[in-house]
């Protein structure tokens, strides 16, 4: 049922005190009496970390290096609002319109400054009017039942037809997260075929990205920036695509451009600052670390694996007294973050480690490996420099712990390879072909008892054989899939259980977000669905 407009929740973020005094003036007379503001984007994340509102009006530029393009990226990647939020921003640009259309993450819409309120009501109306119409297919969605969303795409087509290229973008993004990238390729060609719309082409070179046509993928990513140097995401694409064909050189030159064009967004500078790490050009990592260090600081995403990060570029150019600078500003400015810990002991064992003080970093590392809790979500690259040093002071012993540790939650057989790739620059590939052997035959034994368990018809000791290799290898898609599989067989053997759909589910989606061009995401999507479907389950019911 369409809601009243005096039932709107409305969240303004501006950082020009008249400009929200004369907005919430407005929305009053719209009717409009719930309403909240924000001076900053830092001050909208906090709020919308706790309550949901029907509509964000946002100003486009919010000083300081913030605007409302990456206040809603960050919002989006972060899943603080959910899909029914309406997103309008508010620019006195009449060139936005340029700059919205070469965006992958648009808001819902824009209103051009100055405008009335008998404006604002009508461009607010037909903005829920919309949102009604897509309503359904966001709650499928976000309950992750993926197939039935499509299935109300088709629908919305039909019965909107206003709405028709809106509906067949949102089908085609579906079908890429189902692993559907065929239908989805069939969306983009047909959009394609009546009008050249920017989204669309995003859309087709991604399919052949998730396909590995990573020559084609390239090629397509490239012509879509000669077309508009403003399309942030065919940049991001394309270095993605040239550091898939391991062409880092031209990944790093495709971020540089990125960042000339779009300086602010942290995401893509960090990118830069560790493609940069990786090739040897410290003086692009420092410069672009240091920036992200800087913008970290005040934000509510802020990370102390980036001072790690900066610390790793000052000591390859050999500038010990910026790392120990770098040091003391994360003990200042990350004080209080669960990771600060490890980092910091990570850290200061790369400063001993470099100044010759071998006691100094035996401390560190102790400190550094206690601290290293899986529940802190570090990062593989993180676990990769503490493995690093353990070897450069020869703890070889807890080296191979947390090499272990990272290729058991190494994705695939190529994350794996870099692994190793790292042991030989450091003169021990026989450490990374034995373990890499040993997480192998691992990874084999367990699926084949359990896929043996299955097999005899003991779905209890299957499901619990795969529960053991996901405990045990949290990142590894082939763990993943076949513990998704069991637990769907056990499901489909001996009944309804809302805790196995929900695990299986979890899995899937892990999957999808490593592997989204994984050939076997489609069939177990179907599978999973097929089981809802035969029990009379709504995804969103478990």
């Amino acid at each position: 049922m369409p809601q009243e407009i005096s039932d709107i929740s409305v969240m303004i973020v501006e950082s020009n005190a008249a400009m929200r005094t004369q907005l919430r003036n407005m929305l009053t007379m719209c009717g409009i009496s719930t309403v909240n503001l924000a001076v900053t984007a830092g001050v909208a994340i906090r709020k919308l970390r706790e309550i949901n509102f029907d509509i964000i009006l946002c100003e486009y530029h919010l000083g300081e290096g913030q605007d409302g393009q990456h206040l809603l990226e960050d919002l989006r990647h972060h899943h603080l609002i959910p899909l029914w939020t309406v997103f309008i921003m508010i620019t006195g640009e009449s060139s936005y319109e340029r700059v919205v259309s070469a965006v992958e993450l648009a808001p819902n819409d824009y209103i051009l400054k100055p405008f009335s309120s008998d404006k604002l009501l009508d461009r607010l109306s037909k903005a829920l009017t919309k949102r009604d119409a897509f309503m359904p297919t966001y709650k499928l969605v976000e309950a992750g039942n993926l197939l039935d969303a499509i299935d109300a795409c088709r629908k919305g087509e039909k019965d909107h037809t206003v709405f028709l290229i809106d509906f067949l973008r949102l089908r085609a993004e579906l079908h890429l997260a189902a692993g559907q990238s065929t239908e989805a390729q069939e969306i983009y060609s047909q959009v394609l075929d009546t009008k050249a719309v920017p989204w669309a082409k995003l859309g087709l070179a991604k399919t052949l990205f998730m396909q590995k046509r990573f020559d084609e993928a390239e090629q397509s990513f490239s012509e879509l920036i000669q077309e508009n140097s403003q399309y942030m995401d065919a940049y991001d694409w394309l270095a993605r695509t040239r550091e898939s064909l391991g062409q880092l050189e031209g990944a790093q030159q495709t971020l540089q451009d990125a960042v000339k064009v779009s300086p602010h967004t942290t995401r893509r500078l960090r990118k830069l600052g560790e493609v940069s790490n990786e090739l040897g050009d410290h003086e692009t990592a420092i410069k672009t670390m240091s920036e992200v260090v800087r913008k970290g600081k005040y934000s509510d995403f802020r990370d102390p694996e980036d001072h790690v990060l900066l610390v790793k570029a000052q000591l390859q150019a050999g500038d010990m007294t910026a790392a120990n600078a770098t040091l003391r500003d994360m003990e200042r400015s990350m004080d209080g973050l669960a990771k600060t810990p490890l980092c910091k002991a990570l850290s200061t064992a790369m400063v001993a480690t470099q100044a010759g003080d071998a006691e100094g970093a035996s401390a560190a590392l102790d400190d550094a490996i206690k601290h290293n809790d899986p529940r802190l979500g570090a990062t593989l690259a993180l676990k990769k420099d503490l493995a690093r040093i353990c070897i450069e002071n020869k703890r070889d012993e807890e080296a191979a712990e947390v090499i272990m540790d990272v290729m058991r939650h190494a994705a695939d057989d190529e994350a794996v390879e870099r692994i190793k790739n790292m042991l030989v620059e450091l003169g021990r590939p026989e450490l990374g072909e034995q373990l890499a052997n040993r997480v192998k035959e691992e990874v084999k034994d367990l699926m084949a008892q359990g896929a043996q368990l299955a097999q005899r018809g003991d779905f209890d000791g299957s499901v619990r054989q795969m529960m053991q290799a996901v405990n045990k290898m949290p990142g590894n898609n082939n763990v993943l899939f076949n513990a998704s599989l069991a637990l769907l067989k056990h499901i489909e053997n001996l009944g309804w259980n809302p805790r196995f759909a929900s695990d299986a589910r979890s899995y899937i989606e892990r999957v999808r977000k490593q592997d989204p061009g994984n050939e076997r995401l489609k069939a177990i999507t179907s599978y999973f669905h097929a089981l809802l479907k035969k029990h009379g389950v709504k995804a969103n019911e478990f």
